[in-house]
């Protein structure tokens, strides 16, 4: 998964996923409150969604909340998770 906050840029890999957000895999976290571009590579098309970092684990990562998303990314996300569960 790629982000930017900010002018940081960075690919990161993800621990949980959901509709309603993910945690971020990063030895260096934006600040909670931040806003978050992402960009997640799914094998059903990219999905690209703004979000906000609820909080943070130091030197471990983010966990974030997804704010705003296009209904055809969020249905390939929907699709993405739904098929996670069924395997």
């Amino acid at each position: 998964m790629a982000w930017e906050a900010g002018s940081h840029r960075s690919v990161s890999r993800l621990e949980t996923l959901s509709l309603g957000g993910v945690f971020i895999h990063t030895p260096e976290p934006a600040p909670v409150g931040s806003m978050i571009n992402m960009l997640l590579d799914m094998p059903n098309g990219d999905v690209r969604a703004r979000a906000i970092v609820r909080r943070v684990a130091p030197s471990k990562g983010m966990g974030i909340e997804f704010i705003s998303m296009t209904p055809e990314d969020r249905a390939r996300l929907n699709k993405q998770i739904q098929g996670m569960l069924n395997s």
